[in-house]
C-alpha cells in the first residue's frame, strides 16, 4: 500500500507541478509578445526549432537510460552498480552534449544564413550551442531522480531554471531598444544560457547531498565497466535514433515555414509575423488545458499495462472506452469554450484581434489534438510504443512535405491545411490501433450528447465575454470561462445523464 501511495503522490506533484509551470510559460509568453513582437516571436521560434534539434542529440535517449539502469541495480540490491550506471550515463549525456554543442557552434552561421535565411539567428545559436553540453547532463541527473523515486528534487530544480530563466531574460530585455529583434533573441538566449547553469551547479550541490543521505555504496555490480557501457548503449541508441528522426523532420518542417511563406510573395516581416502568431500564439493559448489530457495519458500506461499482463481484454476494453470517453467529453468542453471566447482570447492575453480568430479556428481542431495524446497513452500502456513512434515519424515527414510543395503557392492557408490534415491523419492512426488492440466502440448517442453539452456551456458564458471592450478584459474572461464550467457541471449532473452513458463508452 505504502508503494502505491507513493506513486499517487508522485503522480500529483508531477501533475500539479506541469501546470503550474505551463501557467507560467504562457504568462511568460504573453508577456514577450508584448516586448518583442509577433515578428519577434517569429525569429524566436525559427531559432528554438534547430534548438529542439540540437537538444536531441544533446539527450540522445540518456534520460530513460539513466532511469531504467540505476531502477535495475537498486531493484537487484545492488547500490554499487547503480554508481556505475550513473557515471556510465554521466560520461554519455557529456559526450553527447559536447557533440551537440560543437556542431551547433560549428554550424551557427551555415544553418543561419542558408537554411534560416536570416542572419540575426547566427548568434543565437552560437549561445545555445554553449547550453547543449548542460542539457545533456541535466537529462541524466533528472532520470537518476526518477529512479531512486524522489522526483521531488527534478521538480523543484526544473522549477528554479525556469524562473530564473524568466527573471534573468526580462532584466536582459529591459536594456534592449524596442525593435531590435536580434538583440532579443540574444537576450532570450542568453537567460536560458545562464540559468541552465544555475541549474546545473544546484542539480550537482543537490546530487551530492542525495548521495550522502541516500548512499549508493555498498553491493557492486558484477557487470564490469564494459558490460554496464553495453547495457546503455542497447538501451539509448536505439532511443536517440528515433528521437533523431522525428526531431530532424520536424525541424525541416518549421525551417520551411519561413521559407516558403517568403516564396509566396509575403516579406520577411510578415512571414515571421504569420508564423509567429500561429507558433507562439495560438497554439500555446489552446494547448495550454492539454496538461489536464498529458497527466491522463501518463496515469493510464501502467494500469492499462497491468491489466494487459492479466490477459483481461474485457478490462483493457472497458479502461480504454472509459478513459477515450471522459477525455472526450473534456476535449470537447475545452474546444467549445476556446471557440466561443476566441475573439477574448485574442485580445485579452496577446492584445491581437488576428490571434483570436485563429484560436477560433484551431479550437476545431482541439478534439482531434487532445484524443491523439490519449490514443498514445493507451497504446503506450498495451507495448505499442514502435508503433507510436512509426505514426509520429510519419506525420512529421508528411508534415515537412506538404509544407515544402504547398507553402510557395498558398502561402499562410496552406500552412494551417498542413496541420489540420497531419493531426487528423495522426489521430486515425492511432484511434485505428487502439480499437483494435482494446476492442472499444465509440458510441454515436453519447458523442452527440457530450458535444451538445459542450457547446450549451461554452455559450453559457459568451455573452460575459462580451465586456471586454469596456477595459475588463481579464475579469471578463475569467468570469466567462468560469460559468461556462459552472453550466457544464450543471448540465453534466442532469436526471439521467450518468444513467444514459452506453457501458463500453
Amino acid at each position: 500500500m505504502s508503494g502505491i501511495r507513493k506513486l499517487a503522490a508522485d503522480t500529483a506533484l508531477l501533475t500539479s507541478s506541469g501546470l503550474f509551470m505551463r501557467f507560467v510559460a504562457m504568462v511568460w509568453q504573453v508577456w514577450l509578445v508584448s516586448r518583442i513582437g509577433e515578428p519577434g516571436i517569429g525569429l524566436f521560434q525559427l531559432v528554438m526549432s534547430v534548438a529542439g534539434l540540437s537538444a536531441t542529440v544533446a539527450v540522445s535517449g540518456s534520460r530513460f537510460t539513466a532511469t531504467r539502469l540505476v531502477s535495475e541495480e537498486l531493484g537487484l540490491d545492488r547500490p554499487g552498480g547503480a554508481a556505475k550506471a550513473l557515471s556510465v550515463c554521466t560520461l554519455y549525456g557529456l559526450f553527447f552534449g559536447l557533440l551537440a554543442g560543437s556542431g551547433l557552434l560549428l554550424l551557427a552561421r551555415p544553418i543561419g544564413f542558408l537554411w534560416l535565411e536570416d542572419a540575426r539567428t547566427v548568434r543565437p545559436l552560437m549561445l545555445l550551442a554553449l547550453e547543449m553540453p548542460l542539457t545533456g547532463l541535466d537529462a541524466v541527473m533528472h532520470g537518476y531522480f526518477t529512479a531512486v523515486g524522489r522526483v521531488w528534487k527534478g521538480v523543484c530544480i526544473s522549477l528554479l531554471h525556469q524562473l530564473t530563466a524568466i527573471a534573468v531574460t526580462a532584466y536582459l530585455l529591459s536594456a534592449i531598444p524596442a525593435g531590435d529583434l536580434e538583440a532579443a533573441c540574444r537576450g532570450i538566449t542568453a537567460g536560458r544560457l545562464l540559468a541552465a547553469g544555475l541549474e546545473c551547479a544546484v542539480t550537482a550541490v543537490v546530487y551530492a547531498d542525495d548521495r550522502i543521505r541516500h548512499s549508493i555504496t555498498g553491493n557492486a555490480c558484477t557487470d564490469s565497466s564494459l558490460d554496464m557501457v553495453r547495457r546503455a548503449l542497447t538501451l539509448a541508441l536505439p532511443l536517440a535514433a528515433a528521437g533523431y528522426a522525428r526531431s530532424g523532420l520536424s525541424t525541416l518542417q518549421h525551417l520551411l515555414v519561413p521559407v516558403g511563406l517568403r516564396a509566396s510573395g509575403l516579406g520577411a516581416e510578415a512571414a515571421l509575423s504569420g508564423y509567429g502568431v500561429i507558433q507562439g500564439m495560438v497554439l500555446p493559448a489552446v494547448l495550454f488545458p492539454s496538461c489536464v489530457m498529458t497527466a491522463a495519458a501518463e496515469l493510464i500506461v501502467p494500469e492499462l499495462t497491468r491489466r494487459q499482463v492479466r490477459n483481461g481484454g474485457e478490462d483493457i476494453r472497458a479502461s480504454a472506452g472509459r478513459i477515450m470517453g471522459l477525455g472526450t467529453r473534456y476535449a470537447f468542453l475545452c474546444a467549445a469554450v476556446c471557440f466561443s471566447l476566441g475573439d477574448c482570447l485574442g485580445t485579452v492575453l496577446f492584445r491581437s484581434p488576428e490571434a483570436g480568430r485563429y484560436i477560433r479556428l484551431f479550437a476545431l481542431l482541439i478534439p482531434v489534438m487532445y484524443l491523439d495524446t490519449l490514443a498514445d497513452g493507451c497504446l503506450k500502456g498495451l507495448g505499442q510504443m514502435m508503433f507510436c513512434m512509426y505514426v509520429n515519424i510519419a506525420d512529421a515527414g508528411l508534415s515537412a512535405l506538404m509544407i515544402w510543395l504547398l507553402l510557395p503557392r498558398f502561402g499562410l492557408p496552406a500552412y494551417i491545411f498542413t496541420i489540420f490534415f497531419t493531426e487528423g491523419f495522426n489521430f486515425l492512426l492511432s484511434l485505428w490501433r487502439l480499437r483494435r488492440i482494446s476492442g472499444f466502440r465509440i458510441p454515436g448517442k453519447d458523442l452527440l450528447l457530450s458535444t451538445g453539452t459542450a457547446v450549451l456551456s461554452a455559450g453559457a458564458g459568451w455573452p460575459v465575454s462580451k465586456s471586454t471592450s469596456a477595459g475588463n478584459g481579464i475579469p471578463a474572461l475569467v468570469i466567462s470561462v468560469l460559468v461556462s464550467l459552472a453550466a457544464y457541471a450543471l448540465l453534466s449532473l442532469r436526471p439521467g445523464a450518468a444513467a444514459g452513458r452506453p457501458a463500453s463508452w
